[in-house]
């Protein structure tokens, strides 16, 4: 398998091999990203259980996200674009610009189609490439926040990953040894992610207050790495707690006498409208710091919304929002009908970086930075996103969801809609155009195997639901 070929290994081979041409300076190939001698700085911010319906500029009418909505005005809204349905292979996914098929993660571990806990693909550090790795060689300064929810133990704990530095919300098994979390408790037994919560900065517990918002803590790690190397070219990678449950209080939202603990789904429209401040914060840092022109920001989703399509092996599952803003590189398109998946975002930021992709293994993603830069005008004609055992592919106009080895699933004719309304299923059809599509789709689901499992049981032990997203 290709995933055996350890990212130590690879790194190896710099100076000799494939990965001494990620050494950016002193380079003649230009850099597709660059501005004068100096290669843009890259954000990729993913919010937790969030949908692309979630937010206005994609059609919400009860969320208010005004500054998501500035940055996919001014930028790039695709409006189809795929996660996994569940958080842990996407971040596989989009770190190592893998589908499961080449970099062997499925599902979370233990979950159908997942490996086990101890498999070797579980190890990120020695079982991948990521783009911190691509990055970091290319001569970035790197920075993780947020929810890291994968390898790696202390001491080399995320920075083994090739990230300079990282603050992260931490689980008890994430903690040194010997300290214990004092502050607050999801569900009375989980380390907080919000009030009073468990964070580890560069290794060290950082004790926190009564009063502290773990999202603050995170994001004001954020601006102060940046504004510490806005002189050097850098790389933040954001997984945002937000707006994943217990749905608690923000700090707008909590008043006097409310219980910062308490989950309600009453909550979540304030999480999915913070999720939008704290963007705000980072577009006005980098405002007032003099780095928007060379400054490319990418926000997008884990998977489809928690209790409305998260987890099935369905478009609602799979369409997280990617909206793509940089004033001085990134051409002003707004909405776009073009597909990416969150497998092109390693080679995408490769790109930008004047760096390549890993050679050793197959890489899945597309970039589309030539797309963004106003150089061309497509991206890909397809797109793919899987959960276990069940596949979800896509082109503009037809659909196929929760195909398996044991059923085919059910394929729609999309028209030109993209927000599951409209959309016309064709699965019995023996028109010859479905009939050619089928045969597409079947060469294409030849290259991307999915794992042959019993038949009975769905990735979440639930029956995958025929719901479609409404507008």
């Amino acid at each position: 398998m290709y995933y055996r070929v350890s990212r130590r290994t690879f790194l190896a081979a710099a100076g000799g091999g494939v990965a001494s041409t990620f050494m950016a300076s002193g380079t003649a190939r230009a850099r597709e990203g660059q501005r004068g001698t100096r290669p843009p700085n890259l954000i990729v911010i993913m919010a937790d259980d969030l949908g692309a319906k979630d937010l206005s500029c994609y059609g919400n009418r009860v969320h208010q996200t005004p500054h998501l909505d500035g940055l996919a005005e001014g930028g790039v809204k695709f409006e189809t674009c795929y996660a996994t349905p569940i958080c842990h292979p996407t971040r596989l996914m989009m770190m190592t610009g893998q589908y499961g098929c080449h970099n062997g993660v499925y599902n979370f571990a233990g979950r159908r189609g997942g490996p086990e806990a101890d498999a070797p693909v579980e190890d990120i550090a020695n079982s991948h490439v990521t783009f911190a790795n691509v990055l970091k060689k290319a001569g970035y300064t790197t920075a993780h926040a947020g929810k890291w929810q994968l390898s790696g133990k202390l001491p080399g704990l995320i920075r083994e990953c090739d990230f300079d530095e990282y603050c992260m919300w931490a689980y008890e098994h994430n903690l040194p040894e010997g300290v214990k979390h004092t502050g607050g408790l999801e569900n009375d037994k989980k380390p907080s992610r919000y009030w009073h919560p468990s964070i580890v900065r560069n290794g060290d517990y950082v004790p926190t207050r009564e009063d502290q918002y773990g999202p603050d803590i995170f994001t004001e790690f954020v601006l102060d790495f940046i504004g510490r190397n806005k002189d050097r070219p850098f790389f933040v990678y954001y997984p945002m707690c937000l707006t994943h449950g217990p749905h608690v209080p923000t700090p707008l939202s909590w008043k006097e006498g409310l219980d910062k603990y308490k989950n309600s789904k009453d909550n979540f429209k304030p999480a999915v409208e913070y999720v939008d401040v704290l963007m705000g914060r980072l577009v006005k840092r980098l405002d007032e710091l003099g780095l928007r022109e060379n400054t490319i920001v990418f926000f997008t989703g884990d998977n489809g919304t928690g209790g409305e399509g998260k987890g099935q092996p369905t478009e609602l599952g799979a369409r997280v929002p990617m909206i793509v803003n940089g004033p001085g590189i990134v051409k002003a398109r707004g909405a776009t009908m073009e597909l990416t998946d969150l497998s092109d975002i390693l080679p995408t930021l490769a790109a930008f970086a004047g760096a390549e992709p890993p050679a050793d293994r197959p890489i899945d993603g597309k970039s589309y930075a030539k797309f963004l830069r106003g150089d061309t005008d497509t991206t890909r004609d397809w797109i793919f996103s899987y959960i276990g055992d069940a596949r979800i592919l896509r082109t503009k106009r037809w659909l196929l969801e929760d195909n398996s080895p044991h059923h085919y699933g059910r394929l729609y004719d999309c028209g030109d809609h993209r927000d599951g309304t409209g959309y016309r299923e064709v699965t019995d059809s023996e028109d010859p155009e479905v009939a050619e599509i089928k045969q597409r789709f079947a060469a294409l689901l030849e290259k991307l195997p999915a794992p042959v499992l019993p038949e009975d049981g769905s990735p979440t032990d639930k029956k995958p639901r025929r719901s479609r997203e409404k507008g």
